[in-house]
């Protein structure tokens, strides 16, 4: 069967296209191409912005060497409209709100699973694969997305927000596999990345301080750091929009702290944060899930377990569904509960799905109202 496969110029996509080739696949690679510096940085008519700050024509004769030592095709598509309309400007925009958006969980909704796919049916693919670290599975009788063997690195955090009618035509060769099992087998197949290093962080960033970078779309905007614990203004913050809940570095505050960022007013401009004896404000224990995707069907109450950030552990959680989308529910409180990121919910190791944290709550009232009352 034909299957086209997303190339990366890493080590996790090469194996998984030449797993798919040992498993009798007719396979063809694809190289997407999300992001150009020079034409974005133009937009701003900035011309210091142009630098090179992507690895991505690196990445492209990496994937070219891989499928010359495959024997294998390879297509190179363009994405950067998309990937600007659909993934930047909505990263940017939940950034003007206050609030921390995850764009790779967009990315995978709007590009790699999406139009990506909607590019393949165009030129004869059925099938599609990846190299993320998830499984396909089955749960009563309908395919669904599972988590990885290798816990440590499972991405299934970051497909909750893909179309569920695109599960069936979606293959993870790596589901089974370690880590370790990966380099392994790029290394006794001679392939040109099995040491290069796992790419970390945002594309659009790359190796520039991530504060730096926002502030040429979100100009800085100084304003009060304030204590909650003791209602003093503690120092200055660069801009409301470049903190998130539960930090601790980065804050530029002398005196004995530490201190951490439990909450903002974007309106106001202020920066609420509180001391180490006082970090039950960080402490949540409900909170209101919107633009909620479910890959699979579910009753209207569950008991699931949750990820409310990508790093954490498992939370037991009761999923309700309510009027204006639902509800996460957590009596054992969960520190740094943000809104803007993605809670993801999990039956076992099948993923639910999973949607934007709009509001936290503890004991029955919005967390932030009462951070703002106590501030003043």
């Amino acid at each position: 069967m034909k299957i086209m496969v997303g190339l990366s110029g890493g080590v996790d996509s090469a194996v998984a296209a030449w797993l798919l080739k040992q498993q009798g696949y007719d396979v063809t690679c694809a190289f997407m191409r999300n992001w150009d510096s020079a034409a974005n940085d133009d937009i701003l008519g900035n011309p210091t912005l142009n630098e090179e700050i992507c690895t991505q024509e690196q990445d492209y004769n990496d994937a070219a060497e891989v499928c010359r030592i495959l024997g294998l095709p390879l297509l190179r598509v363009d994405f950067i409209e998309e990937y600007w309309n659909d993934v930047f400007l909505t990263f940017l925009e939940e950034y003007r709100r206050g609030r921390t958006p995850n764009p790779d969980i967009l990315c995978n909704k709007h590009i790699k699973f999406s139009r990506f796919i909607e590019f393949g049916r165009r030129n004869g693919f059925e099938l599609f694969a990846t190299g993320h670290y998830a499984s396909i599975s089955e749960y009563n009788g309908q395919p669904t997305i599972a988590r990885a063997a290798d816990t440590g690195k499972d991405q299934t955090y970051f497909l909750a927000q893909i179309d569920r009618n695109i599960i069936k035509d979606i293959r993870f060769p790596l589901g089974d596999l370690k880590k370790q099992d990966v380099r392994r087998i790029a290394s006794e197949i001679g392939l040109n990345v099995a040491g290069k290093k796992d790419s970390t962080g945002i594309c659009f960033i790359g190796e520039r301080d991530f504060r730096a970078f926002l502030s040429n779309y979100l100009p800085m905007k100084p304003g009060k750091i304030i204590n909650i614990a003791n209602h003093k203004t503690e120092g200055e913050h660069k801009g409301v929009l470049y903190y998130t809940i539960g930090q601790r570095k980065g804050l530029d505050i002398g005196g004995t702290g530490p201190y951490y960022v439990i909450g903002k007013d974007v309106e106001k401009n202020e920066l609420y944060v509180t001391d180490e004896a006082n970090q039950h404000w960080l402490y949540s224990d409900a909170c209101r899930i919107t633009d909620m995707n479910l890959l699979m069907d579910i009753p209207d109450r569950i008991s699931c377990t949750a990820k409310f950030r990508y790093r954490q552990p498992d939370q037991e959680t009761e999923l309700i569904r309510t009027e204006d989308g639902y509800r996460a529910v957590y009596p054992q409180t969960v520190r740094s509960v943000t809104p803007g990121q993605e809670a993801v919910f999990y039956l076992g190791e099948h993923l639910i799905g999973g949607g934007v944290i709009d509001a936290v709550y503890r004991n029955g009232e919005d967390l932030m109202e009462q951070i703002r009352r106590n501030a003043e």
